[in-house]
């Protein structure tokens, strides 16, 4: 696996400069069947990282612009008429790497539709499932500064995905390094430069790879005690869940094979203890009037457990 993120990560670099953590990350999340929520200004690249690491591996990629008037069918699909016969015809959905832009531009019913299909593979119409293809990886983005007209994500469904990341401005190195890409007047660096350099085969090795990482009794239970550590802040209103902990173990294994390790230790699981918990946390008003971040909540649980030897 670790052969296989060097390959993708080197053809993403190609159009986005200082992308390898949201390129591991989305390696990470496919290779587990889990979906990630980037958030970060206008500007910093989340399409254009979304798109080229889908064409390193060889996957469809498709993008929803989502606006407070999308239906669940404009996502999902419809039933049409063809040949005096309704027959469904696919959505955007029915591809390998989805790009849910601005997911929380659109009404709950249309994030809805998509949790179905993040959560089950599938998707219903007129009583019949659908299937989706695999892999399927849902990449949502979403703005945290411009919170008028938008439908912020229930915490259940904030809990559906694997990772969020807070997408941020790159250092002044990468910026000149961006500036310095190939382009067309302002258009972004072609994604044509990007070639194909993995297969959906070698991501279902690496799955198989990742569930096969060794995990020792003493792991497991500083994973558990970590997560339980967050409900018991007094600043945290709803702790993470135990979805949370198979999540934050899978994280930590495919961490592990990226490394180029087959086993996991606990600093695996400190490294994406936060990607993988923050968003699931609830925190008690008083505390967000203190400027007490959820990161800071999982920084504080983490101290508060022993780590193995």
């Amino acid at each position: 696996m670790r052969d296989l993120r060097a390959r993708v990560a080197a053809e993403v670099a190609k159009v986005v400069v200082g992308a390898d953590g949201t390129v591991d990350v989305l390696l990470a999340a496919a290779v587990l069947g889990g979906h990630v929520l980037l958030e970060g200004a206008p500007g910093t690249a989340k399409t254009l990282v979304a798109n080229a690491y889908a064409r390193s591996l060889d996957l469809g990629f498709r993008r929803i612009q989502f606006t407070p008037d999308m239906l669940p069918s404009d996502v999902t699909g419809t039933a049409t008429l063809r040949g005096g016969e309704l027959a469904f015809r696919p959505g955007p959905v029915f591809t390998h790497v989805l790009l849910a832009d601005e997911i929380n531009r659109t009404p709950p019913k249309t994030q809805a539709a998509l949790l179905e299909a993040m959560q089950e593979g599938q998707v219903s119409a007129d009583g019949e499932r659908h299937q989706l293809p695999v892999p399927f990886l849902v990449v949502a983005t979403q703005n945290p500064i411009e919170l008028e007209g938008t439908y912020p994500l229930p915490e259940a469904q904030l809990d559906r995905f694997l990772f969020k990341v807070d997408v941020g401005y790159p250092s002044a190195a990468e910026e000149s390094a961006m500036l310095r890409l190939p382009r067309a007047g302002i258009a972004a660096t072609p994604l044509s430069r990007v070639v194909a350099v993995a297969s959906a085969d070698e991501l279902a090795a690496a799955r198989l790879e990742v569930d096969g990482t060794h995990t020792t009794d003493e792991v497991l239970d500083y994973v558990v005690a970590v997560v339980r550590a967050t409900r018991e802040l007094p600043a945290v209103e709803l702790g993470a869940s135990p979805r949370a902990a198979v999540h934050l173990l899978g994280a930590a294994r495919a961490r592990a094979r990226l490394d180029g390790r087959d086993f996991v230790t606990p600093d695996d699981v400190g490294g994406v203890a936060s990607a993988v918990l923050a968003h699931r946390l609830v925190l008690r008003p008083e505390a967000e009037l203190d400027r007490y971040r959820p990161s800071d909540a999982i920084a504080t649980a983490i101290s508060r457990v022993p780590v193995p030897r």
